[in-house]
């Protein structure tokens, strides 16, 4: 198995709104597995943008993106859905729970739409993740019964539900206190290091950043070394 779990190569992309500006310039980037990795920089330097090309879900790019060494540049949308699904896991810095459905619910969802588990294993995979993340008793409650933090914590079980090879992180911390920025480091932390898990999250916070294994700076577009 390679070693490479996501690779781009020359990535440029162009904004046309009012008139054509380059939002990135050939950015090359390798993450290997088990990294934890953070893309900082200022405001506006294309942070965000790159994550989002990063996990497929903007195709409009030059260049190449490889997952697990194998190119999905220029592959169909159901197929590219079919990739994040099974690969890509998300936490954003809003955790965009499903405010009809409990948190057991809400963690199961991408599983069941993957469909490659049975409703019965999923659940139990769910629950699984709950416990990791210290959230098993609050399994049946309604999101809007859930803190800010313990949303978050349902965010990131969901994110592993499917088993990822990368889970993708924009501002996860962003819309939390310091105590639980904490938190949620210290989860992706032992994810990394009990799972091998790799991750890749967009910051602007420097003392999250500073943390994790590697950081990648980014500015005007590019990459600076």
């Amino acid at each position: 198995m390679s070693n490479k779990v996501l690779e781009a190569k020359k990535l440029s992309k162009y904004f046309y709104d009012p008139v054509k500006f380059q939002v990135l310039k050939e950015i090359d980037m390798t993450i290997n597995h088990g990294e934890f990795v953070s893309i900082v920089g200022k405001s506006g330097c294309g942070k965000s943008t790159l994550l989002y090309l990063l996990s497929t879900m903007d195709t409009d790019y030059e260049g190449e993106l490889y997952i697990h060494e194998a190119l999905i540049t220029g592959e169909p949308d159901k197929i590219l859905a079919q990739i994040r699904n099974e690969n890509i896991g998300f936490v954003f810095q809003f955790h965009y729970l499903l405010s009809e459905y409990n948190v057991l619910k809400n963690v199961m969802l991408p599983g069941m739409k993957l469909a490659k588990l049975s409703e019965k294993e999923i659940e139990h995979n769910a629950m699984e993740h709950l416990k990791t993340l210290n959230m098993e008793d609050q399994a049946l409650k309604m999101p809007n019964q859930l803190s800010g933090g313990q949303k978050q914590r349902v965010a990131i079980a969901r994110a592993l539900i499917n088993n990822p090879l990368i889970i993708m992180g924009d501002e996860p911390t962003g819309n939390l206190d310091k105590k639980n920025s904490d938190l949620v480091f210290d989860i992706f932390e032992k994810l990394t290091i009990e799972k091998q898990q790799t991750l890749l999250v967009v910051t602007h916070d420097t003392d999250f950043a500073k943390r994790t294994h590697r950081i990648i700076t980014m500015e005007d577009g590019r990459i600076i070394p």
